[in-house]
């Protein structure tokens, strides 16, 4: 397992499968890019905790109970039962140590690790980029009915099945359409949760609103820019991906949507109130160029700035 400097602490990067399996205490991997684990054969959690980790691959994590805390990206987050944890390469999680009264007897459930080499040449290699779940916070993980667990079991049994086949030409594919279609299920399942999350996510929606209130009336987009997803995202402690994805399930559109909308708004306001030049509202909202700002503004409202001010 390969160490990396990290400012304050060490992060242990692992490369390969075979390195995870070993970490684990668990046999060889019966295909070196792809691993399915059974927690309740771990025996030993020791190598991980206090330790920062990366890795090379994929992680999907289900859970019924942890030896501790899982620290991913910036927040902590406390494995309850049937709760999915996704991962991707490169991203930092640590594990931190419970005290001996507080560790459970039993510890049950299953994790998935393939590396992207995996699915390469394949449709699901095209597709990772769409299941955005894999840049949520662990805060934000997917709790899953006792239904939902059975058919996400389900896959990885034939998953199991499969590996445990000899490798001939069509292992590949197999292998990675059951991947697949754990990742579609996942996807529904989550806008099941967001649909069920209404008065959470009316909060949500809320609150985004604020910030951009308070960015705009601060003056803020002259000394920073325009709002960025990212920092709406830090000021709500969600995730980029996560507030994004709550929105166009809430509302249709995008936080960038939203902030467009927004930035048009208060451009409307400025165009009908002020003698200002439009170039002087372009950078007064945060606009590097005005070009681009009358480019937003037309795809926005279907007139350029200039226009909509003369025929106000």
């Amino acid at each position: 397992m390969q160490q990396i400097s990290d400012a304050m602490n060490d992060i242990f990067k692992i490369e390969t499968i075979s390195q995870l399996n070993e970490i684990l205490n668990q046999p060889k991997a019966k295909n070196p890019l792809i691993s399915v684990i059974d927690f309740s054969q771990i025996q030993d959690f020791s190598n991980s905790h206090h330790s920062k980790i990366t890795s090379s691959f994929y992680i999907i994590m289900l859970k019924s109970q942890c030896h501790g805390t899982l620290k991913y990206g910036r927040q902590y987050y406390d494995f309850q039962e049937g709760t999915l944890v996704f991962m991707a390469p490169d991203q930092v999680m640590a594990v931190e140590e419970m005290e001996d009264s507080e560790i459970p007897q039993e510890i049950s459930g299953w994790g998935l690790f393939f590396h992207p080499d995996l699915i390469r040449g394949t449709t699901l290699a095209n597709k990772m980029k769409d299941y955005s779940f894999f840049s949520y916070d662990a805060n934000e993980a997917l709790h899953l009915s006792d239904k939902e667990k059975q058919t996400l079991s389900a896959i990885i049994s034939q998953i199991e099945t499969e590996l445990e086949l000899n490798i001939d030409k069509h292992s590949k594919t197999l292998i990675a359409s059951n991947i697949e279609l754990l990742l579609n299920y996942c996807t529904r399942f989550y806008d099941r949760q967001f649909i069920t999350r209404v008065n959470s996510n009316k909060d949500v929606l809320s609150r985004f609103e604020t910030v951009l209130n308070n960015y705009f009336a601060a003056d803020l987009p002259q000394e920073k820019g325009l709002p960025t997803v990212k920092f709406c995202a830090q000021q709500l402690n969600l995730s980029a991906n996560y507030l994004s994805d709550l929105l166009k399930k809430e509302t249709g559109k995008n936080a960038q949507d939203h902030i467009h909308s927004k930035v048009i708004d208060t451009a409307k306001n400025m165009l009908l109130s002020t003698n200002e030049s439009v170039s002087q509202i372009a950078y007064q909202l945060g606009f590097e160029y005005p070009q681009y700002f009358s480019k937003v503004f037309k795809k926005k409202t279907g007139q350029t700035p200039a226009a909509y001010r003369n025929m106000a």
